[in-house]
């Protein structure tokens, strides 16, 4: 017999329907939808005697994905009642919205989306229930055909199904698995944000359609706080901060995906470098380098050529292929296989920052978050079955550590085997296991994404959460016992037999690249000043401070100090404005006083006035927060 669960009572039903089962228990009228094993389904669900149903209302969070769902049917309904001739593509949910990709004549523009969102109130208003029904695959065709909508005739031609699934609200009908809310009227509180280009199915050969986005939540308040997240990630939005503060350029004529790091933003990357560095030695590991290409033999034997070519270049040279490298590893184990181990050799830790190539459709790459050429913070563990939860626990407190020092607060999932994997059950769930047991040892808090994990083993990610509140996966751990397999690497034991090792993939901040433009945004480009691009600006307020100013500045530059001397003959108003735009830390003005009493005066880059101090008082301050790595500036 079947089960609901609902407010932490449980009731055996028979097969049926949730709408049909909820009204026969006369349960909450609220219920929208269910949750069997991990997927969210709404009412239209036939409950199957094996089943396991948790009932939930529209103010679970888990409601999301149904109401968003609806209000990408409710956005196109309106598209069609407004322009009679519109072929609609697909439109899915996205993390807390949703899109539709469609085929209209006319420009939609921000005049257009008021219009469409006018209408859409009124299908709300009108509380139109929602209707799932089934359809033959050769009826479904010929409707679609009447219809004038091409791309759902495709979609149903390539889903090779005998039948499909449809929704219905009013006039309108949709190709739909679901779930959905049970009628427009439950959902409310949604805005239209941007129109985008979208290649059908996502190829360049294709015709560029109109992606629409929007957002949708259950309370207004909701809405409205991540509209204003929404418009202060706009002003934090790294493409733009970069090149303002002169950090990098992107340039898709010639390298495309790729990034060109400037002065100020090479600076920024070392000196993530250097502290990478510094506590990976602390930690017992030791660095190295790889090639950059290598034969194509090596990536059929690591597994990658099966799983992983498409997302691969290759150049030819000899009669030989090789391959860039998509990642480190196998190098890593070919560094291993140079000479014997033994048992008291592991565990081996071996760190690269390493440059790595992969092909990302032109339509996905997005500034630095996205890029086909990038550096991992990468590191291989060699150990031994029992050494796995030290190494684990090791790994997992190097980058607590890390996070706290940027501020950031993370959740962690733990990912396991997908679709696209290879190895024997047995050893997933050996790994799997391992996994899960060191976490629960740490005593880290933990969900579980299902069929997330790595082609080659299970992972545990780490999310971290900016200063406001978006998560950007950045840590991983990945355990993996079939590359030593394939690649027959192997460590003498105590015992003098070979044995297999076991090998750990870690990354800290991910890819160097993507973890600079999480810190563009998430300090919008105020970055602490251990890591800022200029810590100092040296301002004399006319010619006759210039002298002082400049031996002020060489006394900072000897301390390793990063500073300019901004010596131009302007306004002293115009100096400080400009460091300010630039995010520079501090700002020391000279003027006739300072000379005098040789001190500076002291101004942050939020405009504070901390008055004169003595430059030794100064330069000891400055240098303290530097070596300790604060957070925030001496004055606030």
């Amino acid at each position: 017999m079947a089960k609901l669960i609902f407010n932490g009572k449980s009731y055996d039903v028979h097969e049926g329907t949730i709408k049909d089962l909820i009204k026969a228990l006369n349960l909450d009228s609220k219920i929208v939808g269910g949750v069997v094993g991990k997927e969210i389904v709404d009412l239209f669900y036939t409950v199957k005697p094996e089943d396991k149903v948790e009932l939930f209302t529209a103010e679970d969070p888990r409601a999301g994905e149904l109401y968003r769902h609806t209000m990408s049917h409710i956005m196109a309904q309106a598209i069609q009642r407004i322009y009679k001739n519109a072929k609609f593509a697909i439109g899915p949910t996205i993390e807390n919205g949703f899109y539709y990709d469609v085929d209209v004549d006319v420009p939609l523009n921000e005049d257009e989306l008021k219009k469409i969102e006018e209408e859409m109130k009124k299908i709300i208003k009108e509380d139109l229930p929602l209707e799932k029904f089934s359809m033959p695959s050769k009826e479904a065709i010929d409707y679609f055909k009447s219809k004038d909508q091409p791309y759902k005739v495709e979609i149903i031609k390539d889903l090779n199904e005998d039948s499909v699934t449809l929704y219905r609200q009013g006039e309108f009908v949709d190709l739909c698995r679901g779930p959905h809310m049970p009628s427009t009227g439950k959902v409310k509180y949604f805005k239209l944000l941007n129109v985008a280009g979208a290649y059908w199915r996502g190829d360049e050969k294709n015709k560029m359609l109109q992606r629409i986005y929007g957002t949708a939540f259950y309370k207004k308040e909701d809405l409205e706080g991540y509209l204003k997240m929404m418009e202060e990630a706009e002003k934090r939005d790294h493409r733009k901060l970069g090149p303002q503060l002169d950090l990098f350029s992107i340039h898709p004529d010639v390298a495309p995906g790729m990034v060109f790091f400037h002065p100020k933003g090479t600076i920024i990357r070392r000196e993530l470098e250097k502290y990478w560095r510094e506590e990976h030695k602390k930690a017992g590991y030791v660095e190295v380098v790889t090639p950059m290409v290598m034969n194509e033999s090596l990536w059929r034997q690591s597994g990658h050529w099966d799983h992983y070519k498409e997302n691969m270049y290759f150049t030819e040279k000899e009669n030989q292929m090789y391959a860039i490298k998509p990642m480190n590893c196998p190098g890593h184990i070919m560094i291993y296989k140079s000479q014997t181990k033994s048992y008291k050799d592991l565990p081996l830790r071996m760190c690269e920052l390493g440059t790595v190539h992969r092909y990302e459709r032109s339509g996905v790459v997005h500034g630095l978050f996205r890029t086909r050429a990038f550096t991992q913070d990468d590191a291989h563990i060699f150990c031994t079955e029992d050494q796995i939860e030290d190494e684990i626990k090791g790994v997992i407190s190097l980058i607590d550590k890390t996070y706290k020092l940027f501020g950031f607060p993370y959740k962690v999932e733990l990912s396991t085997r997908p679709e696209n994997s290879m190895g024997s059950d047995e050893i997933w769930e050996k790994s799997t296991n391992a996994l899960r047991a060191a976490l629960e040892h740490v005593g880290l808090p933990y969900q579980v994404n299902e069929g997330d994990g790595a082609f080659y083993g299970p992972k545990i990610d780490f999310h971290v959460k900016d200063s406001i509140g978006r998560t950007w996966q950045c840590a991983t751990i990945q355990l993996d016992f079939l590359m030593p397999e394939r690649f027959g690497i192997s460590y003498t034991g105590s015992d003098n037999m070979d044995h297999r090792p076991v090998m750990i993939h870690r990354v800290i901040y991910g890819s160097i690249e993507r973890f600079i433009g999480i810190l563009i945004e998430h300090y919008a480009g105020a970055f602490p000043v251990w890591i800022s691009p200029v810590q100092v600006a040296v301002l004399p307020i006319s010619d006759k401070h210039a002298e002082y100013a400049k031996k002020i500045a060489q006394m900072l530059d000897e301390k390793e100090i990063r500073t300019i001397l901004d010596d131009k003959p302007r306004k002293i108003n115009y100096k400080i404005r400009e460091a300010q735009i630039q995010k520079v830390p501090y700002m020391l003005v000279i003027g006739d006083r300072e000379v005098e009493t040789g001190s500076v005066a002291v101004r942050l880059r939020s405009g504070k006035d901390l008055g004169d101090l003595k430059i030794d008082d100064f330069i000891s301050k400055i240098s303290k927060e530097i070596k300790d790595k604060s957070q925030t500036s001496f004055g606030e």
